[in-house]
């Protein structure tokens, strides 16, 4: 068994406990997510193995407001969300795809340093190891911004002034 696995699932189940009660109850919870009341019963029993599907999540979550599931979710999945309209104000498409271009950048220099005498020593490898965890940020935080716009119907990348 994976350790930690029963703490997994108890915040899971616990947090199913959480969004039922939010919408209002088993029966309520059951009209919301177009399951039957027993299967909901089962979702908020402690002593149920049954895990909520995605639909049933996101319904709920979207009737109540709170999206403590999902949270959950992805934190014990050693993530977190972010909003995606806090990432649209604080973002720019330009400068995250400078910043991906230079992460990129910066990993090729590396890896060429680290293989020009065909070998690649603990050091080379932790420095390559660095360079990749910064591109993968840098990725990241630019496909936030990707979707962001995406979710705000597109968005001008020049000026409204350029010919």
């Amino acid at each position: 068994m994976v350790p930690h696995a029963n703490a997994r699932h108890f915040l899971l189940k616990a947090k199913q406990r959480d969004l039922i009660a939010a919408a209002g109850g088993i029966e309520r919870a059951a009209e919301v997510c177009s399951y039957s009341k027993s299967v909901v019963g089962r979702w908020n029993n402690l002593d149920s193995p049954e895990l909520m599907e995605l639909p049933a999540i996101f319904a709920l979550e979207e009737e109540s407001g709170r999206f403590d599931m999902s949270e959950a979710i992805v934190a014990v999945r050693g993530r977190r969300l972010a909003d995606v309209e806090a990432v649209a104000a604080n973002g720019s498409l330009m400068a995250a795809h400078a910043d991906a271009v230079v992460r990129m950048g910066e990993l090729m220099t590396e890896g060429a340093m680290a293989f020009a005498d065909g070998k690649l020593t603990p050091s080379e490898s932790g420095r390559l190891d660095r360079s990749l965890a910064a591109l993968v940020d840098a990725l990241s935080e630019y496909r936030k911004v990707v979707a962001s716009a995406r979710a705000a119907g597109g968005l001008s990348v020049v000026s409204s002034g350029a010919a």
